[in-house]
């Protein structure tokens, strides 16, 4: 709901349980009053004290009153040059070489839906309302156009910005941040979510400091380092209680997200394109448009704010080729590498049949010359030493096993052996007079140009129309470097990494329209691209390239604080794990799969006749549970980060009439204690039938808790359905 109170000039914007305030003081500035739990239509600004702070300027039209400055004000967009030295939004380079921007209100406008963003990715559907509050620099000749869009039954409020210069002379801009959000408070601790290639979204939490303290990526990517994720909260607030922010940014490329602690015990989050080589042309008439950013405000704790998330992502963000169950997956890449032909994957995929398996996704090595890692990006076309007869004559024996077919394509990048190289090496990414850095052996295609980006897609949809292919995984491996185009003048350079993201969404969002039934997972070295602008137009994402059961209770954790487990690739894989040599029970691996969209990425056919039966077993369970899994509203009932003796959570349906509750131990010690878990997210005023057997009232389970058998050896698991009775 959008309540605009014309006479105290505040805009009032109501979700089921929170309430976001601005207002428009006497002198045309849009203050921030208050984001919290929801209350009553009152005018908040009295929250807003005033006084004489010392070294902090005074506007011109407040004369010589030292009590108002925009150094101390809380603010909806921040400005620079003007006297508030905190962290901006806003950034211009004006032709005369200045860098100010003074923004002052010039009206507004309410929709009944909410907004769309040309080319970016965005919140959709029912239920949403749109706000546009104009803002205008009278010097500059520039207006700034806040957008809001409320989903009240989501918790949601999504955030975006439009810069345009309607003066008579082109402006550089140089920062324009997608959210700017000051609290009047900095008692608050900040949680970020880093790590590096296969350990990603590790959980991190620290109180502000005063300063700036800021997450962000110059990789060309939203990075395996840091997520376009945080959250700040208060300093006690925990899983079922305090009052918490989640911020996301539905952006794929260089991204910040940066608090500053200031010197009035005042904290703004600013959030947004990296400003790292930014820099954007805006011609007379010209626009730009910020990406998304999301807010979700929680008052009780930090599983409510994962609730709204989930659910307005898979709802309302997610657009899905599947609908109903994914597919349970086998993967080709870690039974064969590159040394496969047509009879080695279909030995693969009959033992995948056997159980219950139900897509066989053939990865890297299936185009051009490509026998290793060094060559053959680029060169779509299919490699009939290993394929005679094509991905066709493969694809048609798969489905003659009663199994989907996908692929896996890294449409980004190229190798310097490649006839695509040869003939347009200018399509990489390179200064002139340069040498490459190069990333896995490869270069970058410039996918900011036209002529590119429809070459791949040309090519890709040959392949695409030569088989029955029903699902893709979008690699992409490696990170951007030497970022300069041979198609842009030197002083449009600062646009690159933009336009890149921006190409790299205009094809997906072709691959959507033209190949509405193929299922597209992204991935990024893994999990490097896992973010809400992806999930847009990829449904699910590769969470991580380590498939090591215990890692991956980590990285799946941090995870979950945003994103829903329907969008998690996770996979079995063989032991010793790839990664890291570590050996876990299969039983293991399964549950910790579970925890998303499951599937298999070893070689099947050295398994023995017992492991067999083990996996029919785990993809029927899956099968069974899936919908929990999908759509069940998702609580963390342990962190793999503390000290307890295990790491658990629980998938429970909307009706709460039915739950699954996955758990896994650490290493075992001599004479373990006898351990007690207690659930959540049940009604207590239901009896829970546990796995067939034995019946517990749903408060018993969530007060006194469930007893755990004695478990013995390391990393052991435990799963249980919950069924009301």
């Amino acid at each position: 709901m959008i309540i605009y109170n014309k006479a105290n000039n505040t805009f009032t914007l109501h979700t089921r349980n929170t309430t976001y305030q601005m207002k428009v003081d006497q002198y045309g500035v849009l203050l921030h009053t208050y984001y919290g739990a929801r209350v009553t239509d009152a005018d908040l600004s009295y929250l807003i004290r005033r006084a004489d702070r010392g070294f902090s300027p005074n506007p011109s039209e407040a004369g010589h009153c030292r009590t108002y400055s925009l150094d101390t004000l809380p603010q909806e967009y921040s400005t620079c040059g003007v006297g508030d030295f905190r962290l901006p939004s806003l950034e211009l380079e004006l032709a005369d070489g200045s860098h100010i921007a003074d923004l002052r209100y010039a009206g507004y406008e309410q929709r009944e839906r909410k907004y769309a963003l040309e080319g970016l990715p965005a919140f959709h559907g029912d239920g949403g309302e749109t706000l546009v509050l104009f803002l205008e620099d009278a010097a500059a000749h520039v207006t700034v156009e806040l957008y809001y869009g409320v989903f009240a039954d989501y918790d949601l409020i999504t955030r975006a910005v439009r810069i345009v210069n309607r003066g008579e002379e082109t402006i550089g801009l140089c920062r324009a941040a997608s959210l700017c959000l000051d609290f009047q408070r900095a008692d608050l601790d900040l949680i970020t979510f880093d790590g590096r290639h296969a350990m990603e979204r590790g959980f991190n939490r620290a109180a502000l400091r005063p300063g700036v303290q800021s997450v962000g990526s110059i990789r060309g990517t939203s990075s395996h380092q840091h997520n376009p994720f945080v959250m700040l909260c208060q300093q006690d607030a925990g899983e079922d209680h305090g009052l918490c922010y989640g911020a996301m940014l539905l952006y794929s490329g260089n991204f910040e997200a940066a608090v500053e602690r200031a010197q009035f015990e005042d904290a703004r989050l600013v959030m947004g394109i990296h400003p790292y080589h930014f820099r954007y042309n805006l011609a007379p008439g010209e626009s730009f448009t910020t990406p998304e950013a999301a807010l979700v405000c929680s008052p009780q704790g930090f599983a409510g704010m994962t609730h709204c998330f989930h659910r307005a992502i898979r709802e309302r963000l997610v657009r899905d080729a599947v609908v109903g169950r994914k597919p349970v997956l086998v993967n080709s890449w870690e039974a064969t590498y590159f040394d496969f032909d047509a009879e080695k994957l279909m030995k693969l995929a009959q033992e995948a049949a056997s159980m219950g398996i139900e897509l066989f996704v053939l990865d890297d090595g299936w185009f051009g010359k490509r026998s290793n890692d060094r060559g053959g990006l680029g060169d779509w076309w299919v490699n009939q030493e290993k394929l005679p007869g094509g991905l066709s004559a493969l694809a048609d024996r798969i489905n003659a096993l009663g199994m989907q077919f996908g692929l896996w394509i890294e449409p980004e990048m190229v190798s310097e052996d490649s006839q695509l190289y040869a003939e347009h090496p200018d399509w990489a990414l390179c200064a002139p007079n340069r040498a490459y850095t190069r990333g896995r052996s490869q270069l970058v295609l410039d996918f900011s140009r036209q002529e590119v980006r429809d070459y791949i897609y040309g090519e890709l949809g040959k392949v695409l129309s030569s088989a029955n292919i029903t699902y893709l995984k979008w690699d992409m491996n490696r990170s951007l470097s030497e970022v300069w185009s041979a198609a842009l003048p030197a002083d449009r350079q600062g646009e690159l990494y933009h336009r890149y993201v921006l190409g790299v969404y205009e094809m997906l969002e072709s691959f959507h329209r033209d190949y509405p039934h193929i299922l597209i997972e992204g991935c990024s070295g893994g999990g490097g691209r896992f973010d809400g602008g992806m999930l847009y137009y990829t449904p699910q994402i590769w969470c991580s390239d380590n498939t090591d059961a215990v890692d991956r209770l980590r990285i799946q954790y941090g995870t979950s604080f945003c994103y829903p487990a329907s969008t998690v690739g996770a996979h079995v894989s063989a032991v010793p794990n790839e990664i890291n040599h570590r050996m876990t029970p299969l039983e293991t691996r399964g549950v910790v799969a579970m925890s998303g969209v499951f599937g298999y990425e070893m070689d099947l056919s050295r398994t023995t006749a017992e492991e067999k039966e083990v996996i029919a077993r785990q993809v029927q369970r899956y099968k069974e549970c899936w919908d929990l899994v999908a759509e069940g509203d998702y609580y963390r009932l342990s962190s793999p980060f503390g000290d307890a003796a295990y790491t658990a959570w629980a998938h429970v349906s909307q009706d709460k009439r039915r739950a699954l509750v996955s758990l896994v131990t650490g290493t075992t010690c001599a004479a373990p204690p006898f351990l007690t878990l207690r659930l959540k997210g049940l009604d207590p005023h239901l009896c829970y039938r546990v796995n067939g057997e034995e019946s517990y009232p749903g408060d018993v389970l969530m007060a006194a808790g469930y007893a755990l058998p004695m478990f013995k050896g390391d990393y052991q698991s435990l799963q249980l359905c919950l069924e009301a009775e």
